[in-house]
């Protein structure tokens, strides 16, 4: 008998579960980014060392691009994932070189995996993949 009560209650107690809904993450674009830069050139000179980063045109409202170390790349969507049909919500990378701040809704996020740890933003950053082959960077979805 404890048995069939024991399930019927996990049956109730995931039907419960299962009616709960989730907030989904806005939803930004679609854009298909496919481009190749040389990091190492003077065009791109900040990214000429681990540390640095620059914003290209891309994306749906643009790419940062970090050089996290002399072989690693990070490439975010700059657009807010908190809104992102607002056209302020541009991610701007902070003075610190560590943290990104939405100016719009003041959401900051970790440059390292695009978390959020400030502000009310709980969705990731849009990533793009990035490759790297010693002399050009390729930045792709």
């Amino acid at each position: 008998m404890r048995i069939i009560l024991s399930g019927i209650m996990m049956c109730l107690l995931g039907l419960a579960m299962s009616c709960r809904k989730e907030n989904p993450p806005p939803r930004i674009p679609e854009v298909y980014v496919n481009f190749f830069l040389d990091p190492n050139s003077t065009e791109y000179l900040p990214l000429n060392a681990s540390g640095g980063w620059v914003y290209v045109t891309g994306g749906y409202r643009g790419i940062l691009i970090y050089r996290l170390t002399q072989t690693e790349f990070l490439a975010y969507e700059r657009t807010c994932p908190y809104d992102p049909d607002t056209p302020t919500a541009r991610i701007e990378m902070e003075p610190s070189f560590t943290t990104m701040l939405c100016p719009a809704c003041k959401s900051r996020y970790i440059i390292l995996d695009g978390t959020p740890f400030e502000g009310p933003s709980v969705y990731l950053l849009k990533q793009y993949h990035t490759q790297y082959d010693g002399v050009l960077l390729y930045v792709y979805n």
